[in-house]
């Protein structure tokens, strides 16, 4: 199996090494596994979603008490 590094992911998916670094971390890359300090990405991966707000307007969640 191949591997990718954050590097050659965000130039693959076209983002930024540190927001694929974020996406690692958060778990939202398949099969993504740590190594040291590396982060080694399957090179048949998938550019998870992007769930980030992009209207600027967030959703208030009701509480019920």
């Amino acid at each position: 199996m191949e591997f990718l590094t954050t590097s050659e992911a965000a130039e693959k998916w076209n983002l930024s090494r540190r927001r694929v670094t974020v996406l690692c971390t958060e778990g939202r890359i398949e099969g993504a596994f740590q190594k040291g300090r590396v982060w080694l990405i399957p090179d048949s991966a998938q550019k998870p979603k992007d769930d980030r707000i992009k209207s600027g307007k967030y959703i208030k969640v009701a509480v019920s008490k």
